[in-house]
């Protein structure tokens, strides 16, 4: 499906980024641009923009810039589609129509939400009030699960002999029951079954809070039937893509930087009833990139906290081996392992949640560590089994997708490996210390996108574009000459640039001699490279955005102008004083 270009740029025309941005983050004017706290991270200065007039946001904390559907998608985890329609409703335009086949969809979803709305309403309602479920509200009592966690999480029980199957088909057809997963047909008994019968319900909700599948729990012992089942994988349900509780939990990501993936629902709940919301949990399978790409939307760092028995521990490591490849600077995945046989549930429920809180601080594992204490758990004494080690931890950092994160988890590998055998690894250390930074070296530069203020990253998007555009500034240099910068060493960089665009030499980015650190770091943090980098620029468009950087720029030595001298006049109240504040603040608001 795919939108008309003429129906998103209307859109865009009847709605203000600054609009539709301030529903989800408080936003205040500043020049001709809105600033506020950050949506993609945890922070406590301002670093997010709001450029009305070019119809995009920009975020220097993280470099996440886009448009209003591209902020929708982001923060709200929406796909493109469900974007359009947000933004059309909130213009008053009406819903695109598409093509037959996609009508039937559409008709299709609403469908299925009506059936799923329905079925988990009623047996929420049949837990709460039908006085022959005593056997399911007393498991509940004994798992320390109250009536506000049940209404919270919409916990529903069904009966061992259900008949809302034989209701919906008043409404819908057999087909489309079928097609929710709640029921199967019974080729022997030739009738239709509820998967779930006999189970207390959780429902799985989408990002938005719909009930798409649910999962099923035995409250009675069995020796045929599995403790919990899920949903099967539906048109509209794929197991791998979402996350139970993440409707609920992802509100939380402006208040805290880590969420607990625990495996089981009444893990969610236990944790819940304690004060601890933000947790989520896989779905029965292997922990999936999608899951950990969805998570480092909203949070910095995963906490996986799985059963403290030999399954949870397995689950574990196969969940480190899958989610280390998708690491990246910045984002943490931790791991938790609980005493034997306790479960995040019973742990919190018997230690309260400040205990459970201290042991996460003492007891959490980064991702790497734990891989390597496991497989140095596997090796043996010998040459043979120190190669095998060697080797497995070569290949999971190898396989890391992110080149900063590959090199420093390698080298924490090999330094770990040269501790155990010094003398048969220090020439694979020496060798390998020539091609990688350091250690400390490579969490400094991670951590220098934390320290980057606002006016550097402005100064930084002004010099990638002038080395990038040498031989344009040489014939312009009247617009660049009487720029301020106000780091000294962007101002040393700067100064070198200048003297090399008077001169007569030619002009090679290469002969600048700026140090090439400072170089890689202008091009990793420039925020104008994604401005570039949407499509190749013209030379009016490049000087177009020349003049907004110096604009900028001349903005922020006004202000820091004004604030000296309102700092200056509250001492000495002096008119000489306040008729220069007053000219200032002039200037300002022309520019």
């Amino acid at each position: 499906m795919k939108y008309p270009k003429e129906y998103l740029d209307e859109i865009k025309t009847r709605l203000k980024v600054s609009t539709v941005i301030s529903k989800f983050v408080s936003l205040k004017k500043r020049g001709k641009e809105f600033v506020g706290l950050s949506p993609f991270k945890n922070e406590k200065t301002p670093s997010f923009t709001v450029n009305d007039e070019k119809e995009f946001y920009h975020c220097f904390a993280t470099s996440e810039h886009g448009n209003i559907f591209d902020f929708l998608m982001k923060t709200q985890n929406l796909r493109f589609g469900e974007a359009v329609k947000y933004l059309a409703n909130m213009a008053g335009m009406q819903p695109y129509m598409f093509t037959k086949q996609d009508e039937e969809r559409e008709k299709r979803w609403r469908e299925y939400c009506l059936i799923f709305n329905q079925y988990v309403e009623f047996y929420h309602d049949e837990l709460l009030r039908n006085e022959t479920h005593d056997n399911a509200r007393k498991y509940l009592k004994e798992r320390n699960i109250n009536k506000d966690q049940v209404k919270k999480f919409r916990i529903g029980y069904i009966n061992k002999n259900p008949n809302y199957f034989e209701k919906l088909t008043n409404d819908f057809n057999e087909e489309v029951l079928i097609g929710t997963g709640l029921f199967y047909y019974d080729e022997k008994k030739k009738i239709y079954i509820e998967r779930f019968k006999g189970r207390l319900i959780f429902p799985i909700n989408n990002i938005s809070g719909q009930p798409i599948a649910l999962g099923g729990r035995i409250i009675e012992k069995s020796d045929y039937l599995a403790k919990y089942i899920n949903s099967p994988e539906t048109f509209f349900f794929k197991k791998g893509s979402n996350l139970y509780n993440l409707d609920h939990a992802r509100k939380l990501s402006n208040k805290l930087d880590h969420i607990f993936l625990v495996e089981g629902y009444m893990d969610v709940v236990g944790l819940s009833k304690n004060g601890i919301e933000n947790s989520v949990a896989n779905l029965g399978t292997s922990l999936t990139d999608r899951q950990i790409l969805t998570l480092n939307q909203f949070f910095d760092d995963i906490i996986i906290c799985f059963d403290g028995d030999e399954s949870g521990y397995k689950a574990a490591l196969r969940a480190a081996e899958n989610s280390i490849t998708y690491l990246k600077p910045e984002k943490q995945i931790s791991f938790l392992f609980l005493p034997d046989k306790e479960d995040p549930d019973t742990f919190v429920n018997k230690n309260g949640k400040d205990y459970f809180l201290d042991f996460v601080k003492k007891s959490k594992l980064p991702i790497h560590q734990f891989l390597f204490n496991h497989y140095k758990k596997q090796t043996q004494n010998n040459p043979s089994s120190m190669a095998i080690f060697d080797k497995k931890l070569r290949s999971i950092a190898n396989n890391i997708k992110d080149e900063y994160i590959k090199k420093y988890v390698l080298e924490y590998f090999l330094d770990k490996i040269s501790d155990l055998a010094p003398h048969t690894n220090l020439d694979k250390k020496l060798n390998f210390v020539k091609k990688v930074k350091s250690l400390e070296s490579t969490k400094k530069y991670f951590n220098e996108s934390k320290s980057l203020t606002a006016i550097e990253l402005k100064e930084f998007s002004l010099i990638y574009l002038l080395i990038n555009n040498l031989e344009l500034m040489r014939h312009n240099l009247h617009l660049i000459e009487n720029v301020s910068l106000f780091t000294e060493v962007n101002k040393q960089i700067f100064s070198k640039i200048m003297s090399k665009l008077k001169s007569a030499d030619s002009l090679n980015p290469q002969d600048l001699e700026i140090d090439e650190q400072l170089i890689e770091k202008i091009y990793k943090f420039a925020p104008i490279k994604y401005i570039l980098g949407q499509k190749n620029k013209n030379e009016h468009e490049i000087i177009g955005l020349l003049d907004d950087i110096n604009r900028d720029l001349n903005s922020y030595n006004l202000e820091l102008r004004i604030q000296e001298l309102e700092s200056k006049f509250s001492k000495d109240l002096s008119e000489t004083t306040f008729n220069e504040l007053k000219e200032l603040k002039k200037k300002q608001n022309i520019n």
